[in-house]
């Protein structure tokens, strides 16, 4: 890793005092490997850290091809290119009420035993990070929107967004991820603090492009009675992975995590989920729908662990994947860790084929082969597509559908 390294690159980005000692300790580490079982199947260790550079310089605005999500109606629009927010665009009747959204200068992040070298560069590189603030009993009726974007070519970005839910509020934000050709690595962290009593909705929509890498974080945080909805739609680059961590730390917590994704080519989608119970009669749901077409994979572990504090907690862990073609694989591995009796848990996955007895069914109706497995595929989304917190997004998500099939069919 020297190359990336070859120079004092840190000294280009906005100083922060974390950043040097960050770099030095990540020099010194290597990239992880399928050894440990956070990283079990994952083709990380393949990946040349040396063919690309770190963006430390704040890129020029970029003119893109907006989602329809962007193009509806928002309480905010944020642009964010190579990991530097570009363009922060509020509504002025949302700012008046206490929607407040900011890039602020990058701090450094207590990290735990489970930290790679991905989150040492990310302390190391991230150049500013997106802060987004609902005031105390503010409904926010419009989504907030990012488009985060990575502009191609062998550049390692660093984007890192904060959202920060005041107690009683409502909140729903929509991130849709795309990159241009040319491969890059883009290391993403998301922070989001749901204060008590507060509902907040968070979808990703992942569309980047065939050679692109991306390795992700998130972290979150519910207080009593709060709500959290997170969203994964992923259908892009050549290894994505994202690990995320829900904190349920106040009584009556909920945590509800959805993912929806669908893998062609050599494509490797790559979740692993951490379900923490640490209060009373907290709750968490998790249902993650996949489809793997070609010689693409999938990898999900998920693990609910009921800490002593969490009595009278309820989780579910659903994880299910269709396969496409005879070289497709799926990785599933739920699991349990319970330090309280007074719960009650359930996990389940499933590596299918599609269902013999639906295709005789819809062909026996004159219904084509090719369009019969459309329809199973469309279908076997919806019930994971139907909890995302947001119209726009739901519809977005079944267009990238459309797309894989429609490319499936030629």
């Amino acid at each position: 890793m020297n190359e990336f390294f070859a120079a004092d690159v840190t000294s280009d980005l906005p100083p922060a005092e974390h950043r040097e000692a960050a770099a030095k300790l990540a020099q010194s580490m290597s990239l992880p490997d399928g050894s440990t079982e956070d990283w079990r199947y994952s083709p990380i260790d393949q990946f040349d850290l040396d063919a690309v550079k770190p963006v430390v310089a704040r890129p020029a605005q970029v003119e893109l091809d907006r989602s329809e999500i962007a193009a509806g109606s928002y309480a905010a629009l944020i642009t964010i290119i190579d990991g530097w927010v570009t363009n922060i665009d509020v509504a002025s009747d949302w700012a008046e009420k206490g929607l407040a959204i900011t890039a602020v200068q990058p701090e450094s992040v207590e990290l735990d035993d489970t930290a790679t070298i991905f989150d040492h560069l990310h302390q190391a590189f991230n150049p500013e990070t997106l802060r987004i603030e609902s005031a105390r009993s503010l409904v926010v009726s419009e989504p907030v929107v990012i488009e985060s974007y990575h502009s191609g070519g062998p550049k390692a970005a660093f984007p890192s967004v904060e959202v920060n839910a005041g107690e009683n509020s409502q909140l729903t934000v929509v991130e849709r991820q795309s990159a241009a050709e040319g491969g890059g690595i883009t290391v993403t962290r998301l922070t989001e603090t749901v204060a008590d009593a507060a509902n907040l909705g968070y979808i990703t929509i992942q569309d980047l492009d065939d050679q692109h890498v991306q390795v992700g974080r998130l972290r979150a945080s519910v207080g009593a009675q709060a709500n959290l909805v997170g969203g994964y739609v992923s259908f892009g680059g050549k290894y994505a992975r994202v690990r995320t961590d829900v904190s349920l730390d106040g009584r009556g917590a909920n945590g509800n995590l959805v993912g929806a994704y669908y893998g062609d080519g050599d494509q490797v989608l790559d979740f692993r989920t951490f379900q923490h119970h640490r209060a009373r009669d907290t709750r968490s749901d998790l249902l993650f729908k996949g489809s793997l077409d070609d010689k693409s994979g999938s990898v999900y572990t998920g693990m609910i662990n009921i800490h002593p504090e969490g009595a009278g907690s309820n989780a579910f862990q659903t994880n299910r994947n269709i396969k496409l073609s005879e070289d497709a694989w799926a990785w599933s591995v739920p699991n349990l860790e319970i330090e309280n009796n007074d719960v009650r848990c359930s996990h389940a996955t499933t590596v299918n084929p599609i269902d013999e007895d639906q295709e005789f069914y819809l062909q026996a109706r004159g219904v084509p082969p090719v369009e019969a497995d459309r329809l199973i595929v469309a279908g076997f989304f919806d019930e994971a597509i139907n909890r995302l917190p947001n119209e726009a997004a739901k519809d977005e998500a079944r267009r990238l559908i459309a797309n894989k099939l429609s490319r499936r069919e030629k």
